[in-house]
């Protein structure tokens, strides 16, 4: 057999990277679409076409599966929100920062956290594996709005304007998932970067 026709293996590491991004994309859409209770183990590897054997190697329970998922998610949308932080304008800095935030609160990966807070309020077991993780989200999304919006937060009131924007514009998703809700929102953002511009103190 000759180079050029031999078969190109892919490495096994590889292709159980490829395995779990497929099972944790599947998840994260199955949450924003079918909820909490109907995105079961065997409704996602199907979805992103794994065997059920193969999933449960790598995610041993619903729980596992769910929280790797978001995590991950949420990570891969920071790394996406910091390539669109490369362009953004000099002028009108903060709203476009905002609308940068606005994306991520109105995400797929939003959404299926979202199913997951609701669900883990009236489930103490869930909510003890769930509130760390919102908990670290929260954190890291509050230091990367300091770090697009060019503030420290232990200056000033910068912390409570910064989670103040948080709040707000987690309230916006919210609202979003009932509604297309993106005229309001563009007009509620406007209003607000004039705020954080006249509040803000910003680093030199």
């Amino acid at each position: 057999m000759t180079t050029s026709t031999a078969r190109v293996r892919t490495p096994q590491a590889e292709r159980s990277r490829a395995m779990r991004e497929r099972l944790m994309e599947a998840t994260i859409e199955c949450l924003a679409e079918l909820g909490w209770a109907r995105t079961t183990t065997t409704v996602v590897s199907r979805r992103a076409g794994v065997s059920r054997g193969a999933q449960l190697h790598h995610f041993p329970a619903k729980l596992d599966l769910v929280l790797a998922s978001v995590e991950h998610l949420t990570d891969r949308r920071r790394d996406e929100m910091t390539r669109a932080a490369d362009d953004l304008p000099t002028q009108g800095r903060t709203r476009a920062v905002l609308e940068i935030l606005s994306e991520h609160f109105t995400s797929p990966v939003f959404t299926a956290a979202l199913e997951l807070w609701v669900a883990a309020r009236t489930d103490d077991e869930l909510r003890a594996s769930v509130a760390p993780l919102e908990r670290h989200i929260g954190r890291e999304t509050h230091a990367y709005a300091c770090q697009l919006l060019g503030v420290d937060d232990a200056v000033g009131d910068n912390r409570a304007h910064v989670q103040a924007t948080m709040d707000l514009l987690r309230g916006l998703g919210l609202a979003e998932t009932l509604n297309d809700d993106s005229k309001r929102r563009a007009v509620i953002l406007d209003a607000w970067a004039d705020t954080l511009d006249a509040r803000l103190e910003r680093k030199q």
